[in-house]
Formats: structure tokens, C-alpha cells, sequence
């Protein structure tokens, strides 16, 4: 990965981290776009640079963080109430996420699954978005246990990408009596606790192969970009939704959707998986073997042909064949000495 690639992907996936849009579905989208084919290192990447929009809503949000640490230590009732309602609502996603992970990521992390998500969202966002804004709705602190493991179920759908994390919490808040800036607030706060659990768990499990692939300073130039544009993002969001409301995000997605829909039915369709490591070009060159056909050379684990080399010789068969016999038989025209004809037949 190159470093303006590693800052395009912190980028967009600052800008939609806590809109309801669905930063894994863009960032999917995005590194197909770029060239960076599907694996287990890119789909790591997308999840672990949400450590950015992590301590960007930390700094926004620190009075609230410091009133969950005083609740933790049994100094502030509030912040105590809030800390185990978020605790609730984190519950359900981080089961389902760590059973089912591996079942997702080969299932739903695809285009295609993304682009019906995002259309179903956004027709969903268009349909109720304009009525939340008028909804009056109870505060953050009156949330009760209850209601916020409905909103932690909600969350759930999130683990399909282009679902929206941010969308289905706020909904599900709004759903559960919240008003809508109380709701866009938990579910902010819900997010440090789902996206830094996500992102531990892939630096565990992958973080070996993510170093190896990318190294330290992509996911260094993605966490610094993610970080700055989810600052600009979150106040950008607050402000829009206390004056507009949902309905802008409806349509971005119908928008993306339909984008994404016709790149992928107009792109060209592969020929065939291009190599990225030597075990996948030995994988990649076996049918020509299987089929009696010589062999690419191997370079830098990539095949590839070389005028210079010589052609591989044919094999010689195995089955030795016996001596043919000198005919007794003299050429006519010639005449074989007898000595040499008793040695010929020695």
C-alpha cells in the first residue's frame, strides 16, 4: 500500500465513521477503487484505522468520557447509569461479531452485498428521516437498562457492511423514546466501546499479517487522517442533523448504491485472480503443469516469460529401449572383410 492510498483510506473513513452511511461498506468500496485486492490484511485495515475516529471522539466528547470515568470510580450517579447502559448495548454486537466473524467477512465483505445496504438503508433514511427531527424524545440519563440492549440488537445489523453502524443505533434509539440529539450522542459513545473492541481484536488476530503486508507506517498515515477528518465530520453532523435531519444521508446512499451498482456491472470481468505472493502464483501455474504445458519462470514470485532462457528440453521416456541389431546383411556394393564381419557379429 502506498502512502497517499493509506491517506485516501483514513480519509474516507473519517468522513463516515458516525454518519449514517457505513464507513466499512465506503471503505470496501474504496480500496477496490484503488487497486488493493480483498484480503485479510485489507479488510484488518479497514477496521483497525477506526482507532482515529476513536480518539476523535474522545476530544469532542471529553466532559461526557469524564463523567462515564467518575461513574466507573462510583463518584457521579449519571455517568455510572450511562457507563452500564452503554455496557449493555455493547453486548450483543461483541458476541455475534466474535462467533460469526469469519462467517461474515466471507459472506458480506463483498461489493455487491454492500451496494443492497446501502440501498435498503437509504430508502429506510428517506422514508423516516424528515419525521425524527420533531420527535421529542427523553434525555441520555433517563435511558434504562432495557432499552439500551434494544439498541445494542439494533447495532447488530451494523456487522453487515453498508448497513451503518451509526444508522442503526440512532434509529434504534430514536425507536426506544431517546430524542434524536440524545440518540446521535449514545450512539457515539456506544462506537468507543464497539470500535475499540473491533479494533483490538483484529490487532490480535491479524496484526502480524497487517504489519507484514502494509507496514507501520500505513496504518500510521490512516490513523492520522482518519483522526482529523472524523473531527471535522462529527461537528459537521451535529450541527446538520439539529437543523436538517436524516434525509440527506438517504440519499447519499440511494446515490452511492446506484454508482457502485453500474461501475460493477460495466467493469471488465477478471480473467482470473492476480498473483500477490509465490504460493499464490505455485497455485496459479499447477493446471499448466497438470496439463503437459512448460512452466512460466519464476521471478520475485511472479511469473513471467524470458526470451533469453533456453526452452526446456523434452523429458526422455523411462522405458529403456534394447540395442537395434546390425544387420548381417552387406550393403550391396561393398565388400566387408571376413575378420571384420566375425567382429561385427561378436
Amino acid at each position: 500500500m502506498e502512502l497517499w492510498q493509506a491517506l485516501i483510506l483514513g480519509l474516507v473513513e473519517g468522513l463516515t465513521e458516525y454518519l449514517p452511511v457505513s464507513s466499512t461498506g465506503h471503505l470496501l468500496i474504496a480500496q477496490r477503487a484503488l487497486g488493493i485486492p480483498a484480503s485479510e490484511a485489507a479488510n484488518a485495515y479497514a477496521i483497525v484505522i477506526q482507532a482515529g475516529a476513536i480518539v476523535a471522539v474522545l476530544g469532542l466528547y471529553r466532559r461526557r468520557v469524564g463523567e462515564l470515568l467518575l461513574g466507573l470510580a462510583g463518584k457521579h450517579a449519571a455517568g455510572r447509569q450511562l457507563l452500564i447502559a452503554l455496557a449493555v448495548a455493547f453486548v450483543p454486537a461483541a458476541v455475534i461479531g466474535f462467533l460469526f466473524d469469519d462467517a461474515i467477512e466471507r459472506v458480506l465483505f463483498g461489493p455487491w452485498p454492500i451496494v443492497v445496504a446501502w440501498a435498503l438503508g437509504g430508502v429506510l433514511l428517506l422514508g423516516v428521516g424528515s419525521r425524527l427531527r420533531e420527535r421529542p424524545g427523553i434525555a441520555l440519563e433517563q435511558l434504562t437498562a432495557r432499552a439500551a440492549l434494544w439498541i445494542g440488537l439494533a447495532q447488530c445489523a451494523a456487522l453487515w457492511p453498508g448497513v451503518s453502524r451509526s444508522m442503526a443505533t440512532i434509529l434504534g434509539g430514536v425507536a426506544l423514546g431517546l430524542s434524536l440529539g440524545a440518540a446521535v450522542e449514545f450512539s457515539f459513545l456506544l462506537g468507543l466501546l464497539t470500535l475499540g473492541a473491533a479494533t483490538a481484536y483484529k490487532l490480535l488476530s491479524s496484526g502480524d499479517v497487517l504489519l507484514a503486508s502494509y507496514g507501520p507506517l500505513a496504518l500510521l498515515a490512516g490513523f492520522a487522517s482518519a483522526w482529523l477528518s472524523a473531527v471535522l465530520a462529527v461537528r459537521w453532523m451535529v450541527g446538520w442533523l439539529n437543523r436538517r435531519g436524516l434525509g440527506i444521508f438517504g440519499w447519499w446512499r440511494l446515490l452511492a448504491a446506484a454508482v457502485v451498482a453500474a461501475w460493477l456491472l460495466t467493469a471488465p470481468a477478471p480473467t482470473g485472480p492476480a498473483p500477490t505472493s509465490l504460493g499464490d502464483t505455485t497455485e496459479a501455474v499447477r493446471p499448466a503443469a497438470r496439463a503437459g504445458r512448460p512452466l512460466p519462470l519464476i521471478r520475485d514470485g511472479a511469473p513471467r516469460s524470458d526470451s533469453s532462457s533456453p526452452p526446456c528440453a523434452p523429458a526422455r521416456s523411462q522405458t529403456a529401449r534394447p540395442p537395434a541389431r546390425r544387420s548381417r546383411t552387406p550393403a550391396p556394393g561393398s565388400a566387408a572383410a571376413p575378420g571384420k564381419a566375425r567382429s561385427a557379429r561378436a
